[in-house]
């Protein structure tokens, strides 16, 4: 298969506006993402991460830099639009990579509350291992 620019995106919500609320989410939705999706990260060319703007207490974009293989991706935080009555608390991520994967079989994490922006990926990762659909993705 021939290599192609390729974008995951994922989001998560944080209970509170701390540096650690949010540590902890962007930990477990970047573990998602790995856990997920082979990724290989010479191949990710770019990180780009948004946060509602009730979020402020770090930089989700400094905690992926403090992960192990992410100290050379470009990464980006920047504020996502507000509109009223839309998830609060939300951190979302656009990654691009170079990759021979298909679109189809990657996987987008959406975690806690963020599964209901998404519901139709969110469902599809909830498959029972023993389904075809969870088989193809192997």
């Amino acid at each position: 298969m021939e290599w192609k620019v390729r974008a995951i995106r994922g989001a998560t919500t944080v209970s509170e506006n701390t540096v650690e609320a949010i540590r902890e989410a962007v930990m477990e939705l970047l573990d998602e993402l790995e856990a997920r999706n082979q990724i290989d990260y010479e191949e990710i060319i770019s990180a780009t991460f948004t946060t509602t703007r009730d979020l402020d207490a770090i930089f989700p974009a400094a905690i992926a830099r403090s992960r192990p293989h992410w100290e050379n991706v470009a990464l980006l935080d920047v504020q996502q639009m507000h509109v009223e009555g839309s998830l609060e608390r939300c951190i979302r991520f656009l990654i691009h990579l170079n990759t021979s994967v298909s679109q189809a079989d990657i996987d987008h994490p959406y975690l806690r509350q963020a599964k209901n922006l998404r519901p139709d990926w969110s469902l599809s990762q909830d498959v029972p291992e023993e389904s075809p659909v969870a088989q193809s993705r192997r």
